[in-house]
Formats: C-alpha cells, sequence, structure tokens
C-alpha cells in the first residue's frame, strides 16, 4: 500500500529519480528561477561546458526537440532541481537511499551522485544525441506506446514482425510499467507491431519522437558511445544509483560504463526498477527534473510508491511539507 504524508515517518526512506526525453517543456524550470538562483547558475555552468547558451535553447521549441539539445537542457533541468533538493533534505537531515534515472536520466542521477562531473555528463550526453541522431540518418523511423499487454506478449509480436516482414526492425524499447511498454525500430516495423496490437483489440499511440531509442538501430551510436565514455573519469558514486540496464546498482566504473553503453541499444527496464526500489522499502520518491511523467508511472507499478514531482515552486514546497 503506498503511503500517504500522513503516514510519513520522520526518517522515510527515499529514492531520487530522474527524468529522461521527451519530458522536456519549452519553459521548464523558469518558476523556479525567479525563487532560486541555482537554476540559472546551474545552466549557466552547463552552457558554459556545452559552448552554448543553454537556457535560450530552452525557450526556442524547435531548438529544443533536436535530439543533442534535448539530452543537455534535461540534464541541466534535472542538476539544478537537484541541487535545491539537496540543500532541502540536508536541511532536514535526510539522505537518499538511492537513485535512478529513466534513460537520459541515468546520467543525472550519475552526475548527482558524484560519479561524473557536471561538465563531462554535459558533454557526453550532447555526444550521445549527436551520435543517436547520426545513427538513423536517412532511415524513416518511429516508436509507439503499447497499452493494455502484457511485457512477454509485446516482445512476441515484435519478434514475429522482424522475422515475417521484409526489412522491418522493431524491439520493445521501454517497459514502463504494468501494460505500457513503448517499442522502437524503423517506421515499417512499428507500424506492423501497431496492426498486430489493435488485432488483439488493445491501443498503441504513435509517439511523436526525432530518433528511436532502445533498439538494434541504435547499436552503431553505442559502439560510438564506448569511446567516447572511455575517455571520461568515473568517481565512487556517493549514493547507490540502479542502472538501466539490468535494474540494479553497478559499483565499478569499467561496469558502469558497460550498463551505459548497452543501455542505448537496449531496452529500459523501468517496471523492474521500481519494484527494486519497492523490495528495498523505498516509501518516498521524488521526480527530480521537467514534468511528472515518472511520477505518473509510480502509480502504476505493481507496488505503488508515493511519488513526488519537484519541477515548480508549488510542487517542491509541498514535497518538503510532507517531508516535514
Amino acid at each position: 500500500m503506498a503511503l500517504t504524508p500522513d503516514t510519513i515517518t520522520t526518517k522515510p526512506r527515499i529514492a531520487i529519480v530522474f527524468p529522461g526525453q521527451g519530458a522536456q517543456a519549452v519553459g521548464m524550470t523558469a518558476e523556479l528561477s525567479e525563487i532560486y538562483p541555482q537554476i540559472r547558475d546551474t545552466f549557466a555552468e552547463a552552457s558554459t561546458a556545452l559552448g552554448e547558451d543553454l537556457w535560450a535553447i530552452c525557450q526556442d521549441e524547435d531548438k529544443l526537440n533536436q535530439t543533442q539539445y534535448t539530452q543537455p537542457a534535461l540534464l541541466a533541468a534535472s542538476i539544478a532541481i537537484w541541487r535545491i533538493l539537496q540543500e532541502k533534505l540536508t536541511e532536514a537531515n535526510i539522505t537518499p537511499c538511492y537513485l535512478a534515472g529513466h534513460s537520459l536520466g541515468e546520467y543525472s542521477a550519475l552526475c548527482a551522485s558524484g560519479v561524473l562531473s557536471f561538465a563531462d555528463a554535459i558533454q557526453l550526453v550532447h555526444k550521445r544525441g549527436q551520435l543517436m541522431q547520426e545513427a538513423v540518418a536517412g532511415i524513416d523511423t518511429a516508436m509507439a506506446a503499447v497499452l493494455g499487454l502484457e511485457d512477454s506478449r509485446v516482445e512476441t509480436l515484435c519478434e514475429q514482425a522482424t522475422e515475417h516482414v521484409d526489412d522491418a526492425i522493431v524491439n520493445a524499447a521501454n517497459f514502463n510499467s504494468p501494460g505500457q511498454v513503448v517499442i522502437s525500430g524503423n517506421a515499417l516495423g512499428v507500424a506492423a507491431v501497431i496492426d498486430k496490437v489493435q488485432n488483439t483489440g488493445k491501443k498503441a499511440i504513435p509517439l511523436k519522437v526525432s530518433v528511436p531509442s532502445h533498439c538494434a538501430l541504435m547499436e552503431p551510436a553505442s559502439q560510438a558511445l564506448a569511446e567516447a565514455l572511455a575517455a571520461i573519469n568515473f568517481d565512487q558514486a556517493t549514493i547507490p544509483v540502479i542502472q538501466n540496464r539490468h535494474a540494479r546498482v553497478e559499483t565499478s566504473s569499467p561496469s558502469i560504463k558497460q550498463a551505459l553503453t548497452e543501455q542505448l541499444s537496449e531496452a529500459v527496464l523501468w517496471s523492474k526498477t521500481m519494484q527494486e526500489l519497492a523490495d528495498k522499502q523505498i516509501n518516498i520518491l521524488i521526480e527530480c527534473g521537467s514534468g511528472n511523467v515518472l511520477s505518473n508511472l509510480a502509480k502504476r507499478q505493481a507496488q505503488p510508491i508515493t511519488s513526488y514531482p519537484t519541477d515548480k515552486p508549488a510542487r517542491l514546497d509541498k514535497l518538503m511539507e510532507a517531508l516535514s
């Protein structure tokens, strides 16, 4: 049973989760920036690392939705909020037990945990976005959310489409919650699965995305990302990070980098990650970044965890009121 603010203990077991691509919004964190100087300071730091005005990019919808800018913008937003949240939690004498991030959000989690420096993280996800875009240049691609089918059934439909439709490429990309799986691949493969899903009487909703994440089409980008990761120094985590690849904590630098490399072309095991947190007796989830996508997913898990988004002053105040 999910806890309510009335039943939160004075020492709750907290996990912080960081959203991934798709959570971006024009003007994200603008309301917070009017109260907390950490927002603009963090974006200024990110802009220096990137060599472009990232705050201005966040006000430009066309540019913000280009993958190579979406990724550093979301990471900057998450770390800016994390810096505010970190101060508030320290004042309340509360230490998070675990961190996790959905896809791109894993880089925010690793940065927040001290594994990655902020400058390295910004440059790395910018490069990641470029590699992803280059990997599918000239290819007609797609993603779709499949609703109402078991995970294994969606995987089977993807396998059938790949085997029986010429030139089809499609994989289960995100296992987000029970009954919600995102598929990814070329347009031919995704369309074939959508048809199969509709024949079962369930829904498949096409998603507006610029690149098809977490599928076989990303293998060239994954190989190039491994080279970029090899050149970056990783430190020990101050807070354990549950990574997407196997929904577990990796402790050595090589294993963390390997999980990041494989993550690009393999599925995000978000439901499994949420179950892992529930099994570890986490009773409060804090979404640190733009929007409330992960808070909504938390409600749909097999063991829901009370979750609080933090991207607006009122939401941040609500969280701290509950924790107090």
